[in-house]
Parts: C-alpha cells; structure tokens; sequence
C-alpha cells in the first residue's frame, strides 16, 4: 500500500479583539482533529488547526473564546513580570557553608577590607550583587582551603605545586597533572565544608591517577569515602 504524503504544516496570523487592542494568534494548520488554543509563558497565544479548517471557522472559534485568552494573557504577564522583579532583587538570605544567613550577616565584617551597609547593598542591581558575593566566596574558599589542603596534602602523601581560587561555571575543581596546579571554585562557599574537602580530595588523586579510570575512583573512597553523596550534592543549587 502507498505512502501517504505528510501535510506542510502552514501557520498564519490572526487576530482576536481584547479589551479594546487587537491581539495577535498564530494559528497552525497540521494534522490535528479539534481545534485548540494555548498561550505560551511568555504570553503569545498560539493554535491549531485541522489542516482543511476555514479561515471563517477558526475566526470565529478565536472569537468565542476572547474571555479565555484574555485571562490567561493576564496571568501569564503577570507571572512573567513577578519573576523578573524576583530576579532583580538582593535575596534575604544566602547560603554559605550549607547554611543560610541574613545579607547583613554575610557582610557584616564588609569585603575588600570595607564595611558595606546593608542599604548599600540592597540597593545593588541583581548583576552587581552576584558580582559582590562571588567575591566574598572567594574570599571565604581562600580562608578555609589552607587548612584542607594541608590535612589532605599529608594524609595522601601528594602536594600540590600551587592552588588556586577561581569562579568558574561549569566546574568545582580543576587539575594539570603535568604541573600539579589545581584550582577549586569560588561558589563552593555556599555548600557544606564537605564540599571542599571532597573537590580537594578529588584534584588530589588526580595527581596521582589523571584519569577517572578505576585506580582513580578506589584512591577517591579511601581518601574522601562520602565522595558520591559529595558529589549528588552539589549537582543540586545551595
């Protein structure tokens, strides 16, 4: 038995009147039986359509359902709006070292050496003050990493040629076996300090096994055994 030809999909724009302003609807024709409406999050309104549908039958399925549209419009703006006044302010609280504390209590002994009021900083835009706090992370991993690199620099019986505290996106920790460079991640200052102790161990054994063969995974359990729970945890936001 033959194939039958697929049916284009075509897409053509109408429009529905709502309180008073024309609003436009994209409206697909594709292989569907009913009619049917949906707005997006971002609040376009989009259809579709049995393929043959009239232009005067989806017309006026639009219109019957003008009151429909109009509520959900309005609700989708208003989320989106709600979510980017979310975005644009300086949270309450802020994870460090798996614990959350007041803004005024993360800088309340200021950073860079200088006091910041807690009206200062709330008054920061989103970007400025992630900007601010990464830079009290680092400053925090810099404080705390000398005393784990120590303890697990003897135990291991490797050391590090020089370690660094850098903010990275995508990593916790990286290592140059070649070099015995290792840096570990500013943002390890909002989790537990298991969390540091577990990236330490972990570039640690690189020094001693580059790859993440086997070899490497047994020096990891002896040295850091929760390194899976570790791990589980910070694939999950502070």
């Amino acid at each position: 038995m033959a194939n039958r030809a697929a049916q284009p999909k075509t897409t053509s724009r109408f429009t529905v009147r709502i309180g008073g302003e024309e609003h436009v609807v994209l409206v697909s024709r594709k292989r569907v039986k009913n009619l049917n409406l949906r707005v997006r999050g971002d609040g376009t309104v989009v259809a579709s359509a049995p393929a043959r549908t009239t232009d005067a039958r989806i017309q006026a399925f639009l219109d019957s359902h003008a009151a429909w549209i109009e509520r959900h419009v309005a609700r989708k703006q208003a989320l989106s709006e709600a979510r980017g006044q979310a975005a644009d302010r300086v949270p309450e609280l802020i994870p460090l070292w798996g614990e959350l504390v007041s803004v005024r209590e993360l800088f309340a002994d200021g950073t860079g050496g200088k006091d910041l009021p807690s009206s200062d900083i709330r008054g920061l835009d989103a970007a400025s003050f992630e900007r601010l706090l990464l830079e009290r992370y680092r400053d925090e991993v810099a404080r705390a990493l000398p005393a784990v690199t120590e303890r697990f620099e003897a135990q291991m019986g490797v050391r590090a040629s020089r370690w660094q505290v850098r903010i990275m996106k995508t990593r916790w920790g990286s290592c140059t076996p070649r070099t015995a460079a290792i840096r570990v991640n500013a943002r390890l200052a909002a989790y537990p300090p298991a969390c540091l102790e577990f990236v330490v161990a972990h570039e640690l054994c690189h020094l001693m096994e580059p790859s993440h063969n086997a070899r490497f995974h047994a020096l990891l359990d002896r040295f850091c055994p929760a390194n899976r729970e570790l791990s589980r945890l910070l694939r999950h936001p502070a």
